[in-house]
């Protein structure tokens, strides 16, 4: 392979035949914003005529313009810098001046600036009640004409989430008797509840309220609609997430009946397409109060001459498709759903528990279908082959992680004993293999454990823990990603469409940022050329056991991409792969089943196959179910604040340890070392002088002293506010600035100075959360 000139020492391009017509740079990007569906190498060389030389000239013009962040790649295409995709998730925020509705895209990177916005095209031919203010709806999007209005255009395809004219609030009484609501959203004003309508309410519940009057002076006035639950327990607080975020959680009454006349698939003599696996001692490995299982393994030594040391690994996993069929009322509600949502009391799952914990968990000793790949792998974990079946099988042992990984250090019970030497050893050489394969790929190896909240049996905070990370843990992922793998590569070479889970390198803007960071440290980042994750893997390396660990493995994790569902595949940056697609969870994840149903009809594996409805439907299919994912995290992301702020409400005054887990204008967010939670320490609370904010630092300054707070520092705090039903945790500084390092000191003077301005309790920010690839 030809080794790709840096862009300092690159020569001089030479052109092709001066008789050629050749693009300029403006006509390139003027034809990628206007034409966002032909927009690979292939089709502006068309467009433009260009063959031969020319060719490579307009690939050393590309480079050019993605080396100066001015087009990136997005699938198989290029776009213009911070470009909308073509189908996107939006939010109508307003109207402009002549009435037309202004929207937002719904995802969008903050470090591309200020979200553009979308003007919505309405057709008379548009059926179904009409789009409004506070609406999500699925966009196709079009760039404008019109330089004077917003950038875009797009046609609605769906509308996702309808507007919601109830509020979600605490009901309180005041001195003088009148009824209260305090809004769970800090933003909207009280209301005053009519005293004839509370339909049973009392004070201290979390309700659900019509606004039935908002005059010109005065609060609003309203009505009860529903009592959601007491506010005096902690199990109330993820209802607020799911009533604020809208996530449908009762499920229909046709979904549900569907989902009771399911009969449990046998092996019936007609079903030539399904194989008798029930005598393979396949496992399931989960967590110990796990309710579902939809994941099972076996694996054995390969006796073949041809690879010595070799191991045959089998996944296998529930056959939801055998239950949910394209277009039914139970596979319409979950596309509505997306995806199961965890709560620390609670699971909102995609699918009804008669399929989600019975007909398709794989129980211990009970036939169920799957759909199983075989994969035999090298003694250094490089897979040489695969191939799909679907199956019956049947459970030979339900295993918790901590109970296999217990067998294997040297404390077998009961049920492990027996199936120690013919299932858990060779499930472990196996993963010594694949462990191998996978240190040889290099994944990114980020060191952020996550905290697991424990309630006690009346929902209130116990305590919150760090889950060790077993071996059983890993080998069980690594099995999973392997089978996620192998699905991808199957259906591309079967040429049969389908979602790929995609992780994208990091942008060009985001780089920059990360190696100016990391230059205060000392480490480089090599420039221009296209970033492995190996490149991360070594700088968190160097800085492992040190005072900057914590630090750096924060920064490198905030300069990624964010994953997502696309029927285009641009691999997964993350796990360093090409092909990848989710296939191991169809219980909890729409996106698995859809791969279940391409590989059946690729396959010809019986009914339930992917329909050419679906094919069609891909790219909005993908766009929802990312959308109901980042749903879904911000729900679960918000209960646990709330479930912290709560269980804090009475320790105000209190003195904590905690870390800097974000530094911005206004002030910095510290997460309590116990607790992981975030709260918030106001700029103006720091001290008398002016603080300097060094954005690629991570930290501030005060002007006079050169002392301050840096991202990953440790420090002490004391609680001063706690707010339950905003999630949000007030701190006032107990511990005192430092010293910068002096390699900041000169980029501080040419920092803009700010002056803390004290904010409102209810103005409380919130901090940025790590996201889950």
């Amino acid at each position: 392979m030809a080794r790709r000139i840096s862009k300092q020492t690159k020569p001089e391009r030479t052109k092709p035949d001066a008789r050629a017509h050749l693009p300029t740079r403006d006509d390139i990007l003027t034809f990628i914003n206007e034409n966002p569906d032909k927009s690979g190498k292939r089709d502006i060389a068309k467009a433009f005529n260009l063959k031969g030389d020319a060719r490579i000239y307009l690939k050393d013009m590309l480079r050019d313009l993605a080396d100066e962040g001015l087009i990136e790649k997005r699938a198989k295409r290029l776009t213009t810098k911070g470009a909308l995709p073509h189908v996107a998730v939006l939010d109508i925020t307003g109207r402009d001046k002549d009435g037309g509705l202004i929207a937002r895209p719904a995802e969008w990177d903050a470090a591309g600036g200020q979200a553009p916005e979308v003007l919505i095209r309405i057709s008379r031919g548009d059926k179904g009640p009409a789009p409004g203010v506070g609406d999500r709806v699925l966009a196709k999007i079009f760039p404008s004409a019109d330089k004077a209005g917003p950038a875009y255009t797009a046609r609605i395809m769906k509308r996702l989430e309808h507007r919601r004219d109830a509020v979600l609030g605490v009901l309180r009484q005041t001195r003088d008797a009148e009824w209260r609501l305090e809004p769970v959203d800090r933003r909207q004003p009280e209301l005053v509840v009519d005293g004839q309508a509370l339909n049973g309410a009392k004070a201290g519940d979390l309700i659900e309220v019509d606004v039935t009057q908002a005059g010109r002076y005065g609060l609003p006035r309203a009505a009860v609609r529903q009592i959601v639950g007491s506010i005096d327990s902690e199990k109330a607080l993820s209802m607020i997430a799911i009533h604020a975020h809208e996530i449908p959680h009762v499920f229909p009454q046709e979904v549900l009946r569907e989902a009771e006349e399911a009969k449990p698939a046998t092996m019936a003599p007609h079903q030539k397409w399904r194989e008798d696996w029930r005598a393979l001692p396949l496992v399931t490995i989960d967590p110990a109060d796990a309710k579902d299982h939809d994941d099972a393994v076996f694996a054995e030594p390969d006796t073949d001459p041809a690879n010595p040391g070799g191991h045959i690994v089998t996944v296998a996993i529930a056959d939801v498709a055998a239950y949910v069929l394209p277009g039914s009322a139970l596979d319409r509600e979950a596309l509505k759903r997306g995806n199961s949502v965890y709560f620390p009391d609670r699971v909102v799952p995609m699918l009804p528990e008669r399929i989600s914990n019975d007909l398709c968990s794989l129980k211990e000793g009970v036939d169920r279908p799957a759909l199983a790949v075989r994969m035999i792998f090298t003694a250094e974990g490089r897979k040489r082959s695969h191939g799909f079946h679907r199956i019956m099988m049947r459970s030979d042992a339900r295993l918790a992680y901590s109970q296999a990984q217990a067998a294997i250090d040297g404390a077998p019970d009961d049920k492990t004993g027996p199936i120690l030497d013919t299932v858990l050893k060779p499930l472990w050489a196996a993963y010594a293999a694949l462990k191998r394969g996978r240190d040889a790929r290099e994944p990114l190896e980020l060191d952020l454990p996550e905290k697991k909240i424990l309630l006690t049996p009346e929902g209130k905070v116990d305590k919150v823990v760090i889950p060790p990370r077993l071996d059983a843990h890993k080998l069980v992922e690594e099995f999973m990603i392997q089978a996620n793998v192998a699905a991808a590569e199957t259906l591309e070479r079967k040429s049969q469409p389908l979602v790929f889970r995609t992780h994208d390198a990091p942008s060009m803007a985001k780089q920059e940022s990360l190696r100016e960071f990391l230059r205060t440290l000392d480490i480089s980042l090599a420039k221009g050329a296209q970033l492995k994750p190996g490149q991360f893997n070594q700088i968190l390396k160097r800085v492992q056991g040190s005072d900057q660990e914590e630090l750096v493995n924060q920064v490198v994790l905030r300069s990624q991409s964010q994953a997502e569902y696309s029927p285009d595949n641009i691999g997964h940056f993350g796990l360093n792969l090409q092909r990848y697609a989710h296939f191991t969870s169809p219980i909890r994840r729409y996106a698995d089943l859809i791969v279940h149903r391409a590989l059946i009809r690729a396959l010809d594996l019986g009914p339930g196959g992917i329909t050419s409805d679906e094919v069609a439907r891909l790219a909005e299919i993908a766009a929802l179910i990312s959308a109901t994912e980042r749903r879904a995290m911000a729900a679960e992301r918000e209960t646990v604040d709330r479930l912290i702020a709560h269980h804090l409400a009475g320790q105000i005054g209190s003195e904590f340890q905690g870390r800097i887990s974000g530094v911005t204008k206004s002030g910095l967010f510290v997460a309590l070392a116990t607790y992981g939670a975030d709260g918030f320490v106001p700029i103006s609370t720091l001290g008398n002088e002016y603080y300097l904010y060094d954005e690629a630092n991570h930290a501030i300054a005060g002007e006079r002293s050169g002392k301050g707070y840096r991202l990953g520092d440790i420090v002490d705090v004391k609680l001063v506010e706690a707010l339950p039903l905003a999630g949000s945790l007030r701190f006032q500084m107990v511990s005192e600035p430092r010293p910068m390092p002096a390699s900041m000191r000169s980029h501080h003077k040419s920092s803009r100075a700010m002056r803390g301005q004290r904010g409102r309790p209810s103005g409380i920010p919130r901090g940025k959360r790590r996201d889950r690839s």
